[in-house]
């Protein structure tokens, strides 16, 4: 995934072609220092914040700083062929990225350009990179599942189309695998998706990449990739590169799911900008505006109502922690920009628990409205049931005479546990996670072993599914159990139960 510094400059070319407006002489400036990325430029009067500059040597470079008397920009390119007394010339344009729907299964960097050596991509209309979020008027409350295929989220955690949700946790916990098996799980379903590579490796996207081909998963998905090895400027862009690409399919009515993959290192890129641009530093050295950066992002993802398309956007934004400190300054900022937070937990991760999720911590401020009713009704006490299974199991670490609820509650409380286990690039259906949850909350499971409750309810699962298909199928039809479908799945599960002894 190597990008060549002349398609860049190509790129760009043939945008600012477009733009039928004179450069002014007026509109000039010169290059009085250099260095690190970063080109101090006296004059342009009149140049925008994030408008493109054209420097010597087809080099181009974005407005970040309007002083006085001179101009602040970071540069697209090398800046060893930049040099102080160089020409600048406005272009009168932002940033733009391409859009569309030649986008999809593809990989592009941060400006759009192709770097999976499959051709050109055909567009025909291009987006800046940074938009005015949309406006209440003009937003719906959400309504809607994004269907995670996680029995843990789609459980405790539910997400909604056009929700944002925070992926927190420290590093190698499978915060990425959970974005991913969303990603997944969206085959079939006309949801767009777009992952933005933040400051990974290489070898980690492509992976992901290889893994998405082999799915049947890559077709509808656009890889926005700012490797570790691109300069800090275009790991500033890349989010905002791929909210613009996802809007333009919000406001073709689509469903879109983009994931931030972190944002942690798009905070470091950021401060890096603006420690170069000498720009004041604040708490941890970020700059501060680091809150309004996340948030101008963050706010363009939303559900519109009925009258401006009804197409959403649903944000994954995944930040990485520090020994599990979420009181630090980026995780702070992000958690209080989004509708609620997945936390991940190491220990939780070592101890075999994947996901590794804390249902104490993690919340979703859209909650029940983000679920079908019959995942309401399967999944109502779960939150409950783990917090009095915790509690009670650093109880009994500390005698062994328990009395025989606590030993109730012990032994049901790891049932659950083991249940909401799931392998990676596993998603289940809605209806799927609806009955393995139904025989896990009537306590179907509890006098069995733990080591065999997944054995069990996977045997279960497609014996309901084969032996019984009318119950699957009014799940499936009214999304909601009936008395008689309630009744009818527990006594399909008893006898399923009886011939497996």
């Amino acid at each position: 995934m190597k990008l060549n510094p002349n398609e860049i400059s190509a790129l760009i070319k043939e945008q600012i072609k477009r733009f039928e407006g004179q450069i002014e002489s007026a509109d000039v400036g010169t290059v009085i220092s250099v260095g690190d990325g970063i080109a101090s430029v006296y004059g342009l009067k009149n140049a925008m914040l994030g408008e493109l500059l054209l420097f010597p040597n087809d080099v181009y470079g974005m407005v970040m700083n309007l002083n006085a008397d001179d101009v602040g920009a970071v540069l697209l390119g090398s800046d060893l062929k930049i040099k102080e007394g160089d020409t600048v010339k406005r272009t009168g344009r932002v940033v733009e990225v391409p859009v569309g729907d030649g986008l999809s299964g593809r990989v592009v960097s941060p400006l759009g350009l192709p770097i999976d050596e499959g051709g050109p991509i055909e567009y025909t209309n291009t987006r800046p990179i940074e938009r005015i979020a949309p406006g209440v008027m003009t937003r719906k409350s959400v309504d809607t599942p994004l269907a995670t295929g996680i029995k843990a989220i789609d459980s405790m955690i539910p997400i909604g189309r056009g929700q944002r949700e925070l992926i927190i946790g420290d590093r190698q916990t499978g915060k990425t695998s959970i974005a991913i098996d969303t990603i997944v799980n969206q085959k079939g379903k006309g949801v767009k998706c777009v992952y933005v590579a933040i400051g990974q490796k290489n070898s980690t996207v492509a992976n992901i990449v290889n893994r998405l081909k082999e799915s049947g998963c890559f077709d509808y998905t656009t890889v926005v990739n700012a490797s570790a090895s691109q300069p800090a400027p275009q790991q500033y862009i890349a989010p905002f590169a791929g909210m613009a690409m996802a809007e333009e399919w919000m406001e073709q009515g689509k469903d879109v799911l983009i994931v931030f993959d972190d944002l942690s290192k798009h905070a470091v890129a950021y401060r890096t900008l603006s420690l170069l641009l000498r720009r004041a530093p604040g708490r941890e050295a970020y700059p501060g505006d680091i809150f309004y950066l996340h948030s101008r992002l963050l706010e363009r993802s939303c559900k519109l109502n009925d009258q401006y398309g009804g197409g959403s956007i649903t944000a994954l934004p995944i930040i990485e922690t520090q020994a599990g400190d979420i009181s630090a300054y980026i995780p702070t900022n992000v958690i209080s920009i989004t509708d609620g937070q997945i936390f991940l937990i190491t220990d939780y991760f070592n101890a075999g628990q994947r996901p590794a999720v804390d249902s104490g911590l993690s919340v979703s401020r859209v909650g029940s409205s983000a679920q079908i009713k019959a995942m309401k009704q399967v999944s109502k006490s779960l939150k409950i049931e783990l917090a009095t299974y915790r509690e009670n199991l650093s109880f009994a670490q500390f005698g062994s005479d328990l009395d025989a609820e606590t030993k109730r509650i012990l032994t049901h409380g790891a049932i659950v546990m083991e249940a909401l286990k799931q392998k990676n690039w596993a998603p289940m259906d809605m209806i799927d996670e609806v009955i393995e949850l139904f025989a896990v909350n009537r306590c179907y499971l509890d006098d069995l072993p733990v080591e065999e409750v997944n054995s069990f309810l996977s045997e279960m699962l497609h014996y309901v599914k084969t032996s019984n298909p009318e119950i699957y199928d009014s799940l499936k039809k009214e999304n909601a159990f009936t008395p008689e479908t309630e009744t009818a799945l527990g006594k399909a599960i008893e006898t399923y139960k009886s011939t497996r002894k």
